[in-house]
């Protein structure tokens, strides 16, 4: 066998370890552990002598679901996330032009399309890549080239309140004021091939309680962010889709200000498949921030 592909090979085995079957898998995901302190995790160089983050986490493990097995596709309006088959003209995603001006139009339809909303507007994006050591999951920083690393606390991107702040942050308080229902999507996807080493989790938004949303802050150099951290619960239902390729977009809730009826956060981590030979492809992926506004303004 051309030794090129060994490590894909070794890396399809993982399906037959005892940690898998056809359906699930079982690894760690890392909590919140239970604080009475806000929880605080910086994204920049914290002042000297300040901790990265002040809270404590836990890796616990769990059962995660493989969604391509399910009996019913999930939705996003549901459970919050669901997958599409949406080929991509990007041929170099490191590219921030190309991005911009290729993949941003392509997320805006794909975002349309999924949600039914009938606009879109993408204001951030992300490249990740898994570390060649493959160290312990944490906040996923930038590394040396840049690139931030593997996120593997769970987390949801917005809270109440930084969900409707960010209204106003993309279209101005004056237009803002205006619009009805809106929400934000995220929208993931691989961008090296085969995802066979660290792939996403999310949880199913129904199995989630307001009493499990823990607000902290995301400290920057010149603002503070509010996202959503989470201690455990045994009551949350986790999938990922295996082997996630470059032509699939993963597309789920960040926030929903409709505060009924649909999923309204769809918590998320980076984790770790168990028995990944060392030499396994590195995960390298690409996350999109979208506003979608539903209807006419009001």
């Amino acid at each position: 066998m051309n030794a090129l592909i060994d490590p894909l090979a070794r890396a399809n085995a993982v399906a037959r370890s005892p940690h898998h079957d056809r359906a699930s898998v079982v690894a760690a995901l890392s909590y919140l552990t239970p604080t009475i302190e806000r929880p605080h995790s910086y994204a920049c160089e914290p002042p000297p002598g300040t901790p990265w983050e002040n809270g404590t986490y836990e890796a616990l493990q769990a059962t995660i679901a493989d969604a391509r097995y399910a009996p019913e596709s999930p939705r996003i309006d549901r459970e919050g996330f669901e997958l599409q088959d949406a080929p991509t003209a990007v041929t170099d995603f490191l590219d921030a032009r190309m991005v911009e001006s290729v993949y941003y139009p392509e997320a805006c339809e794909l975002a349309l399309a999924v949600t039914g909303a009938t606009r879109a507007f993408v204001f951030d994006h992300l490249v990740r890549k898994r570390e060649h050591d493959r160290i312990a999951l944490t906040f996923g920083r930038r590394g040396a080239d840049g690139r931030a690393a593997a996120n593997g606390r769970i987390h949801n991107d917005y809270t109440e309140a930084s969900g409707s702040k960010r209204l106003g942050m993309v279209l101005g308080d004056r237009e803002a004021a205006s619009v009805g229902r809106y929400a934000i999507v995220n929208v993931w996807r691989s961008i090296k091939g085969p995802v066979f080493d660290t792939p996403l989790a999310v949880c199913d938004a129904r199995s989630v309680m307001v009493s499990d949303l823990v607000v902290s802050e995301v400290r920057y150099p010149r603002r503070t962010g509010e996202i959503y951290a989470l201690p455990h619960s045994p009551g949350h239902r986790w999938s990922y889709f295996s082997r996630m390729d470059r032509h699939e977009a993963l597309v789920f809730k960040q926030y929903d200000s409709q505060v009924s009826g649909v999923a309204r956060f769809t918590p998320h981590a980076a984790f770790d498949l168990p028995d990944i030979p060392p030499d396994a492809p590195l995960r390298e992926s690409i996350e999109l921030r979208c506003l979608v506004i539903y209807g006419q303004q009001a």
